[in-house]
């Protein structure tokens, strides 16, 4: 009886710290959200940028808003309020909506948020990365306007800005089986060079995200992989010597997460390395989704191993 008494307590114990660890996925439950962009600031906390399924949905093109989330010990999660709404944009769509995943950058003591939005009723074909600026992460964000990045916009959203060692900005977005990428000059709101397509990528979709360790440069994206004929995006990943590549197709690093979308972020936090995402294990639809975080690791020749989802719940 003792010893059965010792074991429980020790599982349970056990149990009562592996959840205290981290928080369990989904890690916001009070409000749907998706494609998550994280980043870690100068205050020590990591933040994330998602964006917002709207509940009740109708498809995803009632996606309007954007939260702010952050932490300092990935257990406890601060929702920073609303930043920014497609009525605040004033060259925006006149009805609204369609306001996908983000990005933020840090230079020049500003914060700079980077969104996709169309501004014409014809959506897929105006698709325009606004730029919203604060001198604080989490709030009083107001926009600029947006980057001049020619007429070629169709399906082109998800922008990504990777800035380098050096202080050096990229900019990278694409979908619809397109990826580009170029330099941002100094002052974050205008390329320095012509977009140029990201070569070495396999089967590219959507979701662009560039981050560097050990001074690898590292692309992941999502794919158009299926089951059952239904969508089942995968996260994949290529490697390169330099921020604009040629990149080197690495393999997938997460498996579908049960919803036809995948998208998300990999970042440095506290010495550990972590891969974001999405699933919609709280709705079981598509386009109401939630973010998720699990820890990502690395061989020692600097491929990606395989992310083990937890937290997953049964539909």
């Amino acid at each position: 009886m003792k010893k059965t008494f010792s074991k429980l307590f020790y599982l349970l114990t056990i149990l009562f710290l592996s959840t205290e660890t981290y928080a369990q996925n989904p890690i916001i439950r009070d409000i749907y959200t998706a494609d998550p962009s994280a980043h870690v600031w100068k205050d020590g906390r990591l933040y994330v940028y998602p964006s917002h399924d709207v509940d009740p949905p109708r498809g995803c093109d009632l996606m309007d808003k954007y939260h702010v989330y952050s932490t300092d010990d990935m257990v406890h999660w601060k929702d920073h309020g609303e930043i920014l709404n497609a009525s605040q944009v004033p060259w925006g769509r006149k009805e609204g909506g369609f306001m996908w995943a983000p990005d933020c950058a840090y230079k020049n003591g500003k914060y700079y948020f980077y969104f996709p939005h169309p501004s014409g009723s014809n959506w897929d074909t105006t698709w325009k990365v606004g730029i919203a600026t604060s001198k604080q992460p989490a709030a009083n964000f107001k926009v600029q306007g947006y980057l001049d990045l020619g007429k070629d916009s169709r399906s082109m959203i998800d922008p990504c800005v990777f800035v380098d060692e050096d202080g050096q900005a990229y900019f990278y977005y694409g979908g619809g089986g397109r990826c580009v990428g170029t330099k941002l000059k100094p002052s974050m709101t205008e390329i320095a060079e012509p977009l140029r397509p990201m070569e070495g990528l396999k089967d590219f979709h959507e979701a662009t995200w560039v981050f560097k360790r050990n001074n690898i440069y590292y692309l992941t994206y999502a794919d158009n992989h299926t089951e059952n004929k239904n969508g089942a995006n995968r996260l994949n990943y290529a490697t390169s010597s330099s921020p604009l590549g040629p990149w080197t197709y690495g393999g997938v690093y997460l498996d579908p997460t049960g919803c036809d979308t995948s998208h998300g972020s990999v970042v440095e936090y506290k010495g550990k390395w972590y891969a974001f995402y999405h699933n919609d294990v709280l709705t079981g639809r598509g386009n109401l989704r939630s973010i998720c975080v699990d820890e990502l690791h690395f061989n020692a020749d600097g491929s990606i191993q395989k992310v083990v989802q937890t937290g997953m719940l049964s539909k």
